[in-house]
């Protein structure tokens, strides 16, 4: 079975809540919610998927990123390589382009909305960069 490699951006706004989507009940892991992202298309950059993806299921056009994590998982069915990057800055108002609800969130509250088990690295390492008192916030 391959590997799918999929960009992931942890979208902040200016209150430095998190933007989280629900994917389709259709799809692999549907009605959980999700960091919003896709599929690196073969010859893509990573950071091009990133934009695209952003681009078509939100509408913003992405500035100023960071890496964040690189995780690993296999569930069964499908196994994924989720590259992880924080989206500091972005233009345009984030909208659920493909019919997909969607919640700005406060990073403590993560934990209470259900996630692909996947998610779970990402919803900790976001917890760090955005609660750990004394930590420098870019």
């Amino acid at each position: 079975m391959s590997e799918v490699h999929v960009a992931v951006g942890v979208v902040l706004d200016q209150e430095r809540r998190v933007l989280i989507t629900r994917r389709a009940s259709d799809s692999h892991q549907g009605g959980l919610w999700e960091f919003p992202g896709g599929k690196v298309e073969a010859g893509e950059s990573l950071a091009a998927a990133l934009a695209r993806e952003l681009l078509e299921e939100l509408g913003i056009e992405i500035g100023r990123t960071s890496p964040l994590l690189e995780v690993r998982h296999d569930y069964g069915d499908k196994r994924v390589l989720l590259d992880v990057h924080v989206v500091w800055e972005f233009q345009g108002q984030a909208l659920g382009l493909e019919s997909q609800p969607l919640a700005w969130v406060e990073a403590t509250a993560l934990e209470s909305y259900p996630f692909p088990a996947a998610n779970v690295p990402i919803i900790r390492a976001v917890g760090v960069l955005l609660t750990t008192p004394g930590r420098k916030r870019v």
